[in-house]
């Protein structure tokens, strides 16, 4: 699959990546709620950038351990 027909597997909204907050607001997917005991839900959100960086990584661990590569789940759902 190519960068955009990746990308296309998830909802894409407004956000900060929890890689690059720096960035500010950019197009990000959720992938996870945080649940810390003190405060309140906190979503994780990546931008397009972090999204293909997961998912090579992804795809790289399942050719190499012999596992099955599943587009569009980082985080464990589209999202």
């Amino acid at each position: 699959m190519n960068r955009q027909q990746i990308l296309d597997l998830y909802t894409w909204r407004a956000g900060v990546c929890f890689r690059h907050p720096d960035r500010g607001e950019v197009p990000t997917t959720l992938v996870k709620v945080l649940h810390p005991l003190d405060t309140d839900e906190h979503p994780l959100r990546a931008c397009e950038d972090c999204v293909v960086a997961i998912e090579d990584t992804k795809r790289e661990t399942a050719k190499r351990t012999g596992g099955t590569y599943e587009p569009g789940q980082v985080g464990g759902s589209a999202g």
